[in-house]
């Protein structure tokens, strides 16, 4: 009796510790919805549960009516979902309850068919635990109003002729490699009239950095980095759509969070000339300021073409063109390499020429971080066949600085600097179906028959088809030899 005692009074004092123990090991998958945060794109919804703790959720597809349906194990809901902005989403209505046995059920009402998929996230220096749900809309494109069809189509004639002669120089040099098979002169000399110079947009691809449940840095006064590049680039869009021979094609216009490869992937959807990314930079300290400009580092040029190779089978597009008839597929590792890496050289050597005359117009409206063009390997400008630069047009950090990055006048003054920048840059090196290619051939040769360059044409071959000396075709289009690009435009002087 004396020991029954004994263990009595022992289970006595330990109780309470028993106790606090006992609601310690309740399942972990159990939570609560602190919150809930939803944010439409054109392309997806992406809605998130902010979470007590860790959680496993089982999300499925009800058919008539659409629905989507979510699961949380022994959970219930701490906020008021009918406060949500659905509002440009797939989501109609969200209703929430207890399931059968326990546990939150949240079923969201769709208007749409819609493809779904989930994840749970650990805390972050932002956030704790989330469940995020997207919702992504089958055959919908991010890109709010994407480039014309007919426009496409004339990027892509003048993209597979210029990856045709890169490729045919490239085998002309690589020891062992198959030169393409000549094209045959045509057999008739019959003058053919040149097709109407397609005069097509320079396409400018814009993207606003971070966005939906990114914030990006955040600075002392409260102002969110996504909002403030989304403003300025806003604004340099309307600069780069207001001006003849342009057009402008935004990533992100919308508070919503697009992957990092997606926005290098949706310009080269968009068959883009250009791709700035917009930021601003932040530091620990409130003292630096001023902007800066970046290229692709050599170093992250060098890791982005191997992996390229290494994913082949899915780049054909990259060097073939869109019908694939140049595809690197039947190619050995050396011709794929050099191609690959004369491709990013050349895209490298445009953003650095680029983003010099860009920093040199940030310069005239602010205070400039860093006196040259940087180089580092930001994912966004990881694209081997598109020039890219990122500017962090200020440091929100800085208290001033902040004051400035959020004024309306500030803002437009950095979106003129940088497509001031960027038209300087295509205004001497327009791409040969572009408007600015046509005026500028207009402007120095205002007499005169045009003629677009084929596959197999020589300069020779042209002056006789148009009973003109070679020497005088030469001096009218200002070339200093015989080589000439298909797609270019030669003016056909009056014999």
């Amino acid at each position: 009796m004396a020991t029954s005692s004994k263990m009595t009074n022992l289970m006595r004092l330990l109780a309470p510790g028993l106790i606090v123990l006992m609601a310690g090991v309740s399942p972990s998958h159990a939570a609560n919805v602190e919150s809930m945060r939803l944010w439409a794109a054109p392309d997806h919804a992406r809605l998130v549960f902010d979470l007590s703790g860790a959680t496993h959720a089982n999300v499925f597809s009800l058919a008539n009516p659409d629905r989507l349906v979510i699961d949380l194990d022994e959970s219930h809901l701490d906020t008021d979902a009918s406060t949500l902005p659905l509002e440009g989403s797939a989501i109609e209505a969200v209703r929430t309850g207890v399931r059968d046995g326990g546990g939150l059920r949240v079923v969201l009402e769709l208007n749409r068919v819609v493809e779904p998929r989930h994840f749970v996230l650990p805390p972050n220096d932002q956030y704790g635990h989330r469940l995020v749900v997207d919702l992504e809309y089958p055959g919908e494109s991010a890109v709010e109003n994407p480039i014309d069809p007919i426009e496409a189509m004339i990027r892509d004639q003048e993209m597979m002729a210029q990856r045709s002669n890169t490729q045919a120089q490239v085998q002309a040099q690589v020891p062992g490699s198959e030169a393409s098979p000549a094209v045959p002169a045509p057999a008739s000399v019959e003058v053919q009239p040149a097709q109407p110079h397609p005069q097509r947009d320079i396409i400018i691809a814009i993207d606003p950095g971070h966005g939906g449940e990114d914030p990006g840095a955040i600075g002392p006064g409260g102002t969110r980095e996504k909002d403030v590049v989304l403003d300025i680039a806003r604004k340099l869009a309307a600069d780069v759509n207001g001006t003849p021979g342009f057009k402008a094609v935004l990533i992100r216009d919308g508070d919503y969070y697009i992957g990092l490869r997606q926005r290098t992937q949706l310009a080269r959807e968009q068959k883009a000339d250009f791709f700035v990314s917009v930021h601003a930079d932040a530091f620990t300290s409130p003292r630096p300021e001023g902007s800066s400009v970046y290229a692709l580092s050599q170093r992250g040029a060098t890791s982005e073409t191997a992996q390229w190779l290494a994913d082949s089978e899915n780049r054909a597009d990259l060097i073939g063109g869109v019908d694939g008839n140049l595809s690197l597929r039947d190619k050995d590792q050396v011709l794929r390499g050099v191609l690959l890496d004369l491709t990013m050289t050349a895209t490298l050597n445009d953003s650095l020429s680029i983003g010099g005359q860009v920093l040199e117009q940030l310069g005239r409206i602010n205070r400039l971080h860093k006196s040259r063009v940087e180089q580092a390997g930001f994912m966004v400008l990881k694209s081997p066949d598109i020039p890219s630069l990122l500017v962090e047009v200020g440091f929100i950090s800085n208290p001033g600085e902040e004051r400035r990055l959020r004024d309306p006048v500030h803002q437009q003054g950095l979106a003129n600097a940088i497509f001031s920048g960027l038209r300087a840059h295509f205004e001497r090196n327009p791409p040969p179906a572009s408007l600015l290619a046509w005026q500028r051939d207009h402007q120095r040769r205002p007499t005169g028959n045009e003629y677009r360059i084929q596959s197999g044409d020589t300069l020779s071959s042209i002056a006789v088809r148009h009973g003109v000396p070679v020497g005088q075709l030469r001096q009218v289009n200002d070339l200093n030899g015989d080589v000439i690009r298909v797609g270019q435009v030669l003016r056909i002087p009056n014999s």
